[in-house]
């Protein structure tokens, strides 16, 4: 095979949620993140004279064991369209995110929503991720929700995640999408 035959297949795993065990598991795989990022980059750079459509990247994905994990039912009730239709979606890009003083589930996010100016949204997800994790990626919020106060400042939105149970624990994930797609690209 000659260098422009060549497909690169680098496997990785990115942490993008803190373990179920806590605070502390988290720090263990923020660490072999950056490890795993150094050796990404590094295969990125040896992928640079490859064509693009020889260049595959395969993140494999956390197999759950369905047998322990426990999902809401489905709501039994229909919602029409229109009102379905009312709630706002965007595409939102992190720009900021920190802990609030006092409340040990908050976070603070600085959002681009599209728009001139900044959105803020508080989410009780501390539990599962670390302010710096979060900084740069690309999410998915309810932007026309009422601003509602939490700690004394106003949350403009809400952000959207993925809940479940697992083995007893719960768990959380917040949707993320492509970093390419712009912020305040509307949802349907």
């Amino acid at each position: 095979m000659n260098q422009k035959q060549m497909v690169f297949r680098d496997i990785t795993t990115i942490p993008t949620m803190k373990s179920l065990g806590g605070a502390d598991s988290g720090k263990k795989a923020e660490k072999s993140g950056a490890e795993t990022s150094n050796a990404v980059a590094s295969s990125a750079q040896d992928a640079a004279n490859v064509p693009a459509e020889a260049a595959t990247v395969s993140v494999p994905q956390v197999q759950l064991d369905l047998s322990k994990v426990k999902v809401e039912p489905l709501f039994e009730d229909a919602v029409d369209f229109e009102t379905f239709s009312k709630s706002d979606f965007r595409v939102v890009k992190i720009e900021a995110c920190e802990a609030v003083p006092k409340s040990k589930k908050l976070l603070k996010f600085t959002l681009n929503d599209g728009t001139d100016r900044k959105r803020t949204i508080l989410s009780g997800i501390h539990e599962y991720y670390e302010p710096e994790m979060l900084v740069g990626k690309t999410a998915v919020a309810i932007t026309n929700l009422p601003p509602r106060k939490m700690m004394g400042i106003d949350s403009e939105g809400m952000l959207i995640s993925a809940v479940y149970e697992y083995d007893g624990h719960e768990g959380l994930n917040l949707l993320m999408l492509d970093d390419s797609i712009p912020a305040g690209a509307k949802l349907y």
